[in-house]
């Protein structure tokens, strides 16, 4: 079993990545706004989705959707140190944005880059060095620390999506830290096969995106992912303890209220999954409780 004990940013969050964690084997996690997280186990630094940038309203200036912030980025990439690894889900800038990522491998010349293999000609053109990258492909297991494991499956936003060559654009991770296991699926919507996927794997915790999908925002190359009611469902059905989720409150047009997800978490019947809407002024800290 694990819990989850939620507390108070010390610092700002570049800062607190260079705190060593007490005790080592805890792991601490911090949210980034949209589906970004960083995590730290021991002395290791992971950041997944990170979107840390203005890059998007620069890109939509003045069209139906302009992409402004509704909060600012909760860390500047330039100040990122200690950052071993960015692991993204999928090419969408708000999941693998090169004003994010190439600042970070600048100056943090032993970060890796694990992408799935769709997209590694992509990040080759906008800046990333091939001896940074990791590509990876559905069922692919990557050690990447003596403590750390990472394992691919697909994720469909809105549906499961190949290359000419057959390989996944959208994946989501199974994280293990020293047998404490997360998901985090990156953009997804149900899919046939995708709690069996879960299921006996002792995912202790899933973060997943709950901002939903409509056909007005479909028609107009927005595609969506689940709503928090099928986002609780996957963790009952795959005995998921937790859920964490995210891809709310940064674009107006693609979230879904704060409140509301609040009242929805308040309201839920289901007691056997425990929500915990995260904060960006907040840090996570997950231990197990037996050994």
């Amino acid at each position: 079993m694990i819990e989850i004990i939620t507390k108070d940013c010390e610092a700002c969050i570049a800062e607190d990545l260079t705190r060593p964690c007490s005790p080592k084997k805890n792991l601490i996690v911090w949210w980034l706004g949209q589906a970004g997280f960083a995590l730290r186990f021991g002395n290791i630094n992971i950041l997944i989705d990170p979107y840390l940038s203005d890059s998007l309203a620069k890109k939509y200036k003045s069209s139906e959707f302009p992409h402004i912030r509704m909060i600012p980025p909760p860390m500047d990439p330039r100040e990122a140190r200690h950052i071993d690894f960015i692991v993204c889900t999928h090419r969408h800038t708000d999941h693998m944005d090169a004003e994010t990522i190439i600042p970070i491998l600048q100056n943090n010349p032993q970060c890796k880059l694990l992408f799935p293999k769709a997209w590694k000609q992509y990040i080759i053109d906008f800046g990333g060095k091939e001896e940074s990258l990791i590509p990876i492909e559905n069922n692919e297991v990557l050690q990447i620390t003596p403590d750390i494991r990472l394992t691919a499956i697909p994720s469909a936003h809105e549906s499961l999506d190949r290359d000419g060559y057959g390989n996944y654009l959208y994946l989501g991770y199974v994280f293990e830290f020293n047998k404490m296991k997360l998901y985090h699926s990156g953009d997804c919507v149900p899919y046939e096969g995708l709690v069996d996927s879960l299921k006996g794997q002792n995912i202790n915790a899933a973060f997943l995106p709950v901002n939903g999908r409509d056909e007005f925002r479909k028609a107009r190359g927005v595609p969506g992912n689940f709503t928090y009611k099928e986002a609780l469902e996957i963790c009952s059905i795959a005995q998921i303890k937790y859920l964490i989720p995210h891809h709310f409150g940064l674009f107006d047009f693609n979230t879904i209220p704060v409140k509301e997800l609040n009242n929805n978490a308040k309201s839920s019947k289901n007691k056997e999954v425990v929500s915990i809407i995260p904060e960006i002024k907040k840090k996570y800290l997950i231990y197990k409780t037996d050994t």
